[in-house]
């Protein structure tokens, strides 16, 4: 028998309903368990106690003599189960955790206990994807430069010279400072993991000393005008967004079509008058939507194909314009799923839409309506950049659900408003009224 603090007998309590159960407690190299061993062929002794029951016990039920052998069986098992383990972290400490083994660890606790979104988990995996390994779809592979470079290393052998070489092979491959910076990052959060007093695998973090990129100024913002956005739902809401125009459709089907038309163009309206993000848009159903009031409940988004909390995890109340509350109100009036459950932009079956189909189709309706064509996104930035005109930066943050207000006064300064020139005439001297620029150069030509 292994040595432990084992009681020297298992012991006798009923359970809920009365029923004697065999109980088992021990301590093993500092960790004690409880076990329950069975049901106890005993009864009261009418003292406080126990005696044997009279009888062969029946299946199932365990005399003390039975009791005592399964609970040396359990010390036993738990003896080896410890062992195993001091056996794998003696081996661990031997060879040190490599780096392939720290960063799934990470995104585990990244997924599980920091409750990152689906996406920003998913980026990271393929970030951390096994050198050669194949795509999902189609038929290519992964670079899979971080674990082709460090995947074997152990963390405690990995140094800032090693890591700067790295970073430096990736200047010469070509890659943008964006992308360097950003398999920096991913390592020393990798590091800074180790660090933890749970984790405690490396004591220093050799990626601190190493030199971020210095990135190219972030690209000004461009948007659709109101003009725009209308355009392009009216393409869609034309079916000019379906590539090749199919015949011979059946009555049935082409009456389909034109819903899902119709329901494309008012999608692009709502997206281009809110400025909800792609996956809260696909995640709101009829009963985040209260037209009396002129409002969107905005909790929930889609990352990844996983439905869950939106971005900020915080709920927020969006207010609708008119051309948003008119586009709600004319998807409201269909047929098919319009119950408080059912999703706003719903498939055929009443399922979510498919993002990466929606914004294949809004590009095509962009291109139909001969309007530049830009990423869905922009008419979030199209919401923010116009309503940043009328408003000051906390409103607009609060509308669109940044968590930062650094990221709100990209909005400020995407176009000019008119006030502004007319603040700076003033300033100068030079009068409110402000003066086009052709009459300065048809007097400038006399």
């Amino acid at each position: 028998m292994p040595r432990a603090n084992v009681s020297t007998h298992p012991y006798v309590r009923p359970d809920r309903t009365g029923t004697p159960k065999w109980k088992a407690k021990w301590s093993l190299r500092g960790e004690s368990r409880y076990r329950t061993l069975g049901p106890a062929w005993m009864d009261p002794d009418g003292q406080g106690g126990w005696v044997k029951r009279k009888g062969r016990p029946p299946e199932g039920w365990l005399s003390e003599q039975e009791a005592t052998a399964r609970m040396l069986e359990l010390v036993a098992e738990h003896d080896r189960e410890l062992s195993n383990i001091e056996a794998a972290r003696e081996e661990r400490r031997r060879r040190g955790v490599t780096f392939r083994e720290l960063a799934g660890q990470w995104l585990e606790h990244l997924e599980r206990e920091r409750g990152a979104e689906p996406s920003t988990v998913r980026d990271y995996r393929l970030m951390l994807a096994e050198q050669g390994s194949p795509h999902r779809r189609g038929q290519g592979t992964y670079e899979g430069l971080l674990m082709g470079t460090f995947g074997d290393r152990p963390v405690t052998k990995m140094t800032t010279r090693e890591v700067s070489d790295y970073l430096r092979t990736l200047d010469k491959a070509g890659k943008r400072e964006r992308t360097v910076n950003k398999h920096r990052q991913v390592l020393s959060a990798i590091f800074n993991y180790g660090l933890r007093e749970d984790v405690a695998v490396v004591t220093a973090n050799p990626i601190r000393a190493t030199t971020k990129r210095r990135e190219q100024p972030t690209a000004v913002i461009d948007f659709y005008e109101p003009e725009e956005i209308e355009a392009i739902a009216r393409a869609a809401h034309d079916g000019r967004h379906r590539i090749p125009p199919a015949s011979n459709l059946t009555a049935e089907e082409r009456a389909w079509r034109e819903v899902e038309d119709r329901q494309d163009a008012e999608l692009i309206r709502i997206a281009g008058y809110t400025g909800l993000r792609l996956g809260e848009l696909l995640a709101l159903r009829w009963r985040d939507v209260n037209l009396a009031d002129r409002i969107l409940v905005v909790h929930r988004a889609l990352s990844a194909g996983i439905e869950g909390p939106t971005k900020s995890w915080q709920a927020r109340f969006v207010p609708l314009a008119d051309p948003a509350a008119e586009a709600l109100a004319r998807l409201g009036l269909r047929e098919h799923y319009t119950s408080p459950q059912d999703y706003v932009f719903a498939s055929r079956l009443g399922r979510r839409i498919d993002p990466s189909a929606l914004r294949k189709r809004f590009k095509r309706a962009a291109g139909a309506a001969e309007v530049r064509q830009l990423r869905f996104h922009a008419l979030r930035h199209s919401a923010g950049s116009l309503i940043a005109r009328e408003a000051d930066a906390r409103w607009v943050q609060g509308f669109l659900g940044h968590s930062k207000l650094a990221t709100t006064e990209r909005y400020l300064h995407a176009k000019p408003r008119p006030q502004d020139v007319e603040r700076l005439n003033r300033a100068f001297g030079a009068g409110t009224a402000t003066r086009s620029i052709e009459t300065v150069e048809t007097s400038a030509a006399t």
